[in-house]
C-alpha cells in the first residue's frame, strides 16, 4: 500500500476507508516484505489493530482527535513507547520495557496516530549502515544487496518498502538524512530543540534530534507539526508558539527571489561520486529554471566537521552509556563473581563492537591530559563551523549540497574500515554541530547503479517553514518517482 499520510488521512476523513483496513493493508505489506528487508525488530499486530478499532470508533462518533487519527507511523527503536521493549537494537537492553512514552509518542497518541512497530537501527544509533544491530541487518528495498543507511535504516527502509507510510527516526550526524537519501525517501532533521528529546535514549545529547522520514515533503510537515512543541521535561526544548507548517504547503512556493547558497567546500571535495554530482547539478539547474538564484558561499571550517563530530559525539556517548552497567536495568552477566566483573562482563557481552569502539574513543578524549587537546579543541571548532553557517545564511535563504558522497554501498563493504563509514556522513554532520535544520529529498537515480540520489537543503535555526516550502516546490515540479 504505497500511500502518503495526507492521502490516507483524506480517505479516512472522507469515509472511503477505515483505520482497521489501512493498518491491515500495511501489516500485510510488512509480512510480505520483512523476510527480505528486516526493517522491524518487532511489530505488535494485536495492539495496532486495537488502536485502529478505537480510531474508527472515534471517527464514527465524530470525535476524531486530528486529521491523522488512525494513521500508522513506525518508531525507531530508541524512542520509548510505554509497554514496548526499547532495546536500541542492543543486547544489553533487549529485556527492558519502556515504563512511559517519549514526548513524541505522547503527542502522536494525542493526535490518534498509531505507533506501528519498532524499526531496526544501528545499535544505540552508532553507524551509517544499519548493520550494527544486535538482531538483524536491514536491507535497502531498492537493492537488497545494499545497505539502507543508518542509523535510522529500519525507519527509512520501512517507508521505502511501503511497509508503513511514515516513520520517526533520530539524527545525530545524519542518521535521518543519509538513509533517506540511500532509500529514495524524504528525511527531515528539525532545528535542535524544536522536537522534544524526552524519552529518546541518548547517544550524544547536544546533537540528537528526532524527526520524520516520509514519502513526500507535505508528510514531513504534517508529522513535524504533530510531534513538535515546547516540553518542560526537556531542558533544551525551545519555547515556540505552535504554527502549522503543513498549511504553508497548500500551494507550491514561487521560488523567484529565493537565494540558494552552494558551499564551495562541499563541491570541491575528493570522494564525491561523479553520478551523484551529476544528479545534484541537475537539481541545481532545476532550481534555477524555477526562478531561484544560486550564490557561492564558503564554509571554511567544514573540513574539521568530521573530526570535531567524532570527538564530541563519542565523548557524550561515553558519558551517556555509562548508565548501562548491568546493575540498575538491562542485561546482567550471570558469570560475574564480584561487582567489577559484573560491570566488565555485562558491558563486554551486551555492547557490540562499534559501540565499544566509540565508548573507548569518548573515554580517551575526556581523560586527564587529553581533554584540552581533543574535546575542548573540538568544541572550539564547532563554534567556528556554526559561525561559518551563520555568515553563509546572511547571503542566502537556504544552502544546497549532496546528502551523501555516494549512493548506498554494498552490505559489508566497510565492515573492516569504520573510518570510510564515518566519511559517509561528511555532508550531514555539520548541521548537527550547528543545531540548524536540513532535509534530504530524492533528486534522481545514479546512472551507473540505478540507486537513489538525495539532495540536501539546509536552513538556519527555525528555518523549517522556508526549507519545507522550497523543498515542496522542487518536489512538485520534478518528474522523479522514488519507488
Amino acid at each position: 500500500m504505497e500511500k502518503t499520510l495526507h492521502e490516507i488521512s483524506k480517505s479516512l476523513n472522507d469515509g472511503a476507508v477505515t483505520s482497521v483496513e489501512v493498518c491491515e493493508a500495511f501489516l500485510g505489506k510488512t509480512e510480505q516484505m520483512e523476510p527480505s528487508i528486516q526493517a522491524f525488530i518487532s511489530v505488535d499486530v494485536e495492539k495496532i489493530l486495537k488502536m485502529a478499532v478505537e480510531a474508527d470508533s472515534r471517527r464514527t462518533r465524530g470525535d476524531s482527535l486530528s486529521p491523522l487519527d488512525g494513521v500508522p507511523v513506525a518508531l525507531k527503536d530508541n524512542i520509548m513507547e510505554e509497554g514496548s521493549v526499547c532495546s536500541c537494537a542492543s543486547k544489553i537492553l533487549s529485556n527492558v520495557t519502556s515504563p512511559y512514552d517519549a514526548t513524541v509518542v505522547a503527542k502522536m497518541r494525542a493526535a490518534g496516530i498509531i505507533p506501528f512497530g519498532r524499526a531496526n537501527m544501528d545499535e544505540f544509533a552508532m553507524g551509517s549502515t544499519c548493520e550494527n544491530s544486535a538482531f538483524a541487518k536491514t536491507a535497502n528495498p531498492r537493492d537488497t544487496t545494499r545497505v539502507p543507511g543508518g542509523s535510522s535504516g529500519g525507519s527509512a527502509a520501512a517507508v521505502a518498502a511501503g511497509e508503513v507510510p511514515a516513520a520517526l527516526g533520530s539524527d545525530t550526524g545524519g542518521s535521518i538524512r543519509q538513509p533517506a537519501s540511500f532509500c529514495g525517501v524524504v528525511g527531515l532533521k528539525p532545528t535542535y530543540g524544536r522536537v522534544s528529546r524526552y524519552g529518546l535514549v541518548a547517544f550524544a545529547s547536544s546533537l540528537d534530534q528526532i524527526g520524520p522520514i516520509t514519502r513526500d515533503t507535505r508528510d514531513a510537515a504534517l508529522l513535524l507539526d504533530a510531534i513538535s512543541g515546547h516540553d518542560p521535561k526537556d531542558s533544551t526544548s525551545l519555547n515556540l508558539e505552535s504554527a502549522s507548517l503543513a498549511d504553508t504547503l497548500a500551494e507550491p512556493m514561487d521560488l523567484k527571489g529565493i537565494k540558494i547558497g552552494l558551499p564551495k567546500e562541499y563541491f570541491e571535495r575528493d570522494g564525491l561520486d561523479a553520478d551523484v554530482e551529476k544528479v545534484v547539478d541537475e537539481a541545481i539547474a532545476k532550481f534555477k529554471d524555477m526562478g531561484a538564484e544560486t550564490v557561492a558561499v564558503s564554509l571554511p571550517h567544514a573540513e574539521f566537521a568530521v573530526a570535531a563530530y567524532y570527538v564530541i559525539a563519542t565523548a557524550e556517548a561515553s558519558a551517556n552509556l555509562a548508565r548501562f552497567d548491568g546493575i540498575r536495568y538491562g542485561q546482567r552477566s550471570v558469570d560475574a563473581l564480584d561487582l567489577m566483573e559484573t560491570y566488565l562482563k555485562s558491558r563486554g557481552d551486551g555492547f557490540g563492537e562499534e559501540v565499544k569502539r566509540r565508548i573507548l574513543l569518548g573515554t580517551f578524549v575526556l581523560s586527564s591530559g587529553y581533554y584540552d587537546a581533543y574535546y575542548l579543541k573540538a568544541q572550539k571548532a564547532r563554534t567556528l563551523i556554526r559561525e561559518d553557517f551563520e555568515a553563509a545564511f546572511e547571503k542566502c535563504d537556504i544552502m544546497l549540497s549532496p546528502t551523501t558522497p555516494t549512493t548506498a554501498f554494498k552490505s559489508g563493504e566497510f565492515a573492516s574500515d569504520p573510518l570510510q563509514m564515518y566519511l559517509a556522513d561528511i555532508y550531514t554532520i555539520s548541521l548537527n554541530l550547528t543545531g540548524f535544520c536540513g532535509i534530504s529529498l530524492p533528486a534522481g537515480n545514479s546512472a551507473s547503479d540505478g540507486m537513489p540520489v538525495g539532495v540536501q537543503l539546509m536552513g538556519p535555526a527555525l528555518g523549517e517553514e522556508k526549507l519545507l516550502s522550497v523543498s515542496h516546490a522542487f518536489e512538485t515540479s520534478t518528474v522523479y518517482t522514488q519507488y
